[in-house]
């Protein structure tokens, strides 16, 4: 099998890390060779940040370059339109609708973008975008957005659920297991 990429962007503190370490274990468990590779920008200041996860037969770069990308996972909808560029063609944008406003939008030098969803629609892009932060609040925790997108991204993978559900309970901490699995259930089932 070819070598598949996923993005997963956000902005710090938003649970990308966990969401791209979930995916890894996936893919690994389905004897994929698997590369991770992180990018955190300015995370600590509610920057961007950047996740890698390619995975095929044999993956010998954890990089993905412009026009690779054959899923982008995005936390935040200007995220999504930010990094577009490393889409493929054909490829699909899965996001949550939420906004977080970036640093010139807080300062009052910027206005945010509106109508993204519609505008990345019309440049004939695939986006499958939903209210995650509302499924997370369902859930029991607005920080389940992770496990909220990483639901909605199972769609795309002919895996049985124990697969995912395996992988989530492999990697997340026994005291949020039922909220996790809930925000995971929630997505998959939008």
């Amino acid at each position: 099998m070819t070598t598949k990429n996923i993005m997963i962007v956000g902005v710090g503190g938003q649970g990308s890390v966990l969401a791209s370490r979930l995916l890894g274990h996936v893919f690994t468990e389905q004897n994929f060779d698997v590369k991770v590779s992180e990018v955190h920008g300015m995370s600590q200041r509610g920057g961007s940040v950047v996740t890698f996860v390619r995975y095929g037969d044999k993956v010998y770069s954890p990089v993905i370059d412009r026009g690779q990308s054959d899923f982008i996972v995005s936390f935040e909808i200007l995220e999504a339109a930010r990094w577009l560029e490393y889409l493929k063609i054909g490829g699909v944008i899965v996001t949550s609708t939420q906004q977080i406003d970036p640093m010139p939008v807080l300062t009052g030098k910027a206005l945010y973008p509106e109508n993204l969803v519609d505008k990345i629609k019309n440049a004939g892009v695939k986006i499958d975008a939903l209210n995650c932060l509302e499924l997370a609040e369902r859930a029991g925790n607005v920080k389940a957005v992770n496990l909220v997108l990483i639901g909605r991204l199972s769609h795309y993978f002919d895996f049985d659920s124990d697969v995912w559900t395996n992988a989530i309970k492999e990697c997340v901490p026994a005291k949020f297991l039922e909220l996790n699995l809930k925000a995971f259930e929630f997505g998959k089932n939008a």
